[in-house]
This record gives structure tokens, sequence and C-alpha cells, in this order.
């Protein structure tokens, strides 16, 4: 047996890692190892990618067969967990650009311009999007005070939050707690 390793667009969250485990032991895959974009499994025989890309497109992810797509699905996992991580791994004093660098081990350069050309958008908005998704979701739960968020989140301070929030969104963030409908984007929306 022989191990393959997958690479998965879209997996944003612990309940993609569940959802993409059961998908691929269905098809009587042995994950061996599994991570925010990347799996690594066995199985007696190679496994058949368009079995698995179905299987995978049902639920909303899709396999990754290239370099460049694999550089974005990486630096997208890293951000997304970075923001959400209770004990992020970026000193307060690192901007995003050079822990970016140094957990992807290539160049920021290099990285902004991949990213630019394959998403459309720099790396920074990438950034913002994910900050203010995660800000609206802390808002929702109604359970931190928008200074906790601002801190949390490593912002400078409450008034650039809400300003960058309201530049996003349109509303001030006591404008957007004030709303009963859900105006959150699913993470791999963003």
């Amino acid at each position: 047996m022989e191990e393959t390793t997958l690479y998965i667009k879209n997996m944003v969250c612990d309940r993609c890692i569940t959802a993409v485990r059961s998908e691929l032991t269905s098809i009587g895959l042995t994950v061996n190892h599994i991570q925010l974009g990347e799996v690594r499994v066995t199985s007696e025989k190679e496994p058949d990618l368009n079995e698995v890309q179905s299987k995978l497109q049902a639920q909303g992810f899709e396999l990754i067969d290239n370099q460049r797509s694999r550089i974005i699905n990486k630096l997208k996992t890293t951000i997304i967990e970075e923001i959400r991580a209770d004990q992020p791994h970026r000193k307060a004093s690192e901007n995003f650009s050079s822990f970016l660098e140094k957990e992807l081990g290539t160049e920021y350069t290099h990285l902004s311009k991949t990213f630019s050309s394959l998403e459309g958008r720099t790396i920074e908005k990438y950034i913002i999007a994910q900050k203010i998704e995660y800000v609206k979701e802390l808002l929702m739960y109604n359970e931190l005070s928008l200074s906790e968020i601002a801190w949390k989140l490593n912002y400078s301070s409450v008034q650039y939050l809400s300003n960058q929030f309201k530049k996003e969104t349109g509303l001030t963030p006591s404008n957007f707690k004030l709303l009963k409908d859900d105006k959150r984007k699913t993470l791999d929306k963003v």
C-alpha cells in the first residue's frame, strides 16, 4: 500500500475535516493524516481520483491538481487558522506578510503575485475579509465586547476595527448586531 497526498480546496474548519474524512473513508480509503487543505491516504489500489473528486464535490470541496493552486490553498488555510486561533502563532509585533513568508517557506512577493493573479484581489484584502467575517461571527455570539474583539484580532483600536467593518459591510458593528437575519458568508465564499 502506497500513501497518496490529496490537496483539497474549501476546507476551512474542523467540520470540513470531519466531512472529508467521512467521504474518503466511505470509498475505501484509509486516512492517515488530515489537516485543512491536505489529506494523506492509503488504499489497497490506486485511488480513483474521479470518484474522490465526485464525493468531495458533493460536499462542496474540490481536489487541487496544480502547484499554484496548492500554494494559494495553503496560504488561505494559514490565514484562516491564524485569525481564528485562540493562541496565535504570530507575534503581536510581526506583520502578516513576514508570518506568511515564514509559514509557507516562500517569498512574500511570490505569494502576493500568485494570489492576486489567481484570486483577483490582494492578500491584504483577503485577510481583511476573513477578519470581518470572524468579527460578524463574534458579534452574533454576543459574548465579547467590541473592544475585546478588537484586542483578540490584534486591531490597534476599536475605532480602527469599526471603520474597517463599516467600509467592508456598509454597517457599523452595533447596527450589524441589530440585524436579525444572518449577513455572514461561508468562509469559502469570502
